[in-house]
């Protein structure tokens, strides 16, 4: 069975947006609510109530500044794209916390299941550019996407080899906040060879710190694998590899001399176990191997979230029991389900409730802890 796929009209992707852009909610708890309530219209109704329940007031994004941000992207020749729409890519929908919308310009004629991430230092070495020119024209040539992350460096000089091919850039920032700006003419670029960018973040977003590595989890997420070229032993680079193993993604890496701090994080990653790459052969031999629908990465019969079976609410103990249950170790939910004995549909509600009132955090989008800073 192939991909089901959804149509939006414009006020249900406005709904989509409102309930994605609200303060608090993130990709798991946007699940959580359509899980729960069956669509982002019901959701938005719900808040009110559920944000008093939780003891916080939860303001969703105005109608006027979702209607203004759509018709910002228009400007911007961008569009969103929501779970569950056919060109919403479709690595992205098996990570963890993939962001239930995208903004994306370009990327009409990119082949989006054969791709892969190419990351490393920014400070590249004239060596480490050449490599990575290489690795893109070689990899373009054979078919696959390349993507990266538009920073300095080994990011840029992916891009820039694989403009032929087709490429994707992914933004830390909104679509009028590409960073570094020096990179700007690049992206215009990208867009201009039919390549795509693609961000999480709302027009006017300034990237900070943080927003680096949610932007790597992307760049990973869309890739079959990464391929890291030159990474100091602590950089973002790592972070990446680190994602893509998280996401059952094949991770590569080019050597380099032990005297230079940029090959430690490559040589770092091939001692535990990262594929050895010398030039684009030894990534097609893995990729090539393992066709773009492969193994047990991708569910085919994926669909967006829909109501879960039950309807029974929390009872009046429940709350104080899994409270009693939780601590700073995150746990699978369905464990604390076992331990307590409240039913799923009661805890989810019960988790809801929690993560709206900012006593929860997830991780890995699966595992939930308390919040106690």
């Amino acid at each position: 069975m192939g991909r089901v796929t959804t149509t939006f009209t414009s006020a249900q992707k406005i709904a989509w947006l409102r309930l994605a852009r609200t303060d608090t909610i993130g990709p798991v708890t946007f699940r959580q609510l359509l899980n729960r309530f069956g669509s982002a219209e019901a959701a938005l109704e719900a808040l009110p109530d559920l944000s008093r329940k939780a003891g916080r007031a939860v303001m969703p994004l105005s109608l006027a500044r979702a209607e203004d941000e759509v018709a910002g992207l228009t400007r911007y020749g961008a569009r969103l794209v929501a779970q569950g729409e056919p060109d919403y890519p479709e690595h992205l929908l098996h990570i963890s916390g993939a962001p239930p919308l995208i903004t994306m310009a370009g990327g009409d004629r990119l082949d989006w299941k054969r791709t892969v991430g190419i990351v490393g230092a920014r400070n590249a070495s004239t060596a480490g550019i050449k490599m990575t020119r290489m690795l893109a024209e070689d990899l373009g040539a054979r078919g696959y996407t390349v993507v990266s992350g538009l920073a300095r460096g080994i990011d840029a000089a992916a891009h820039r080899a694989s403009l032929p091919t087709g490429t994707v850039a992914v933004l830390a920032g909104g679509f009028d906040k590409i960073y570094p700006d020096e990179n700007i003419p690049l992206a215009h670029d990208i867009l201009d060879n039919g390549g795509a960018l693609l961000t999480e973040m709302p027009l006017g977003w300034e990237p900070r710190a943080r927003d680096f590595p949610r932007r790597n989890r992307l760049v990973s997420g869309l890739s079959l694998g990464i391929v890291v070229v030159e990474a100091a032993k602590r950089s973002g680079s790592l972070i990446t590899a680190r994602l893509a193993l998280e996401q059952n993604r094949d991770v590569f890496a080019v050597p380099g001399s032990p005297l230079d701090p940029r090959a430690e994080g490559g040589n770092h990653l091939i001692q535990q176990g990262a594929r050895l790459v010398t030039n684009a052969d030894d990534i097609v031999e893995v990729l090539g191997s393992a066709d773009p629908a492969r193994s047990a990465l991708f569910d085919p019969e994926w669909q967006p979230p829909g109501e879960i079976a039950g309807d029974a609410e929390p009872a009046a103990d429940d709350r104080g029991r899994l409270l009693a249950a939780l601590s700073a170790t995150p746990v699978e939910v369905d464990a604390l389900i076992a331990q307590t004995g409240i039913t799923p549909h009661a805890m989810q509600v019960l988790l809801l409730e929690l993560d709206l009132g900012g006593l929860v955090e997830w991780s890995s989008g699966q595992l939930v802890a308390m919040r106690y800073s």
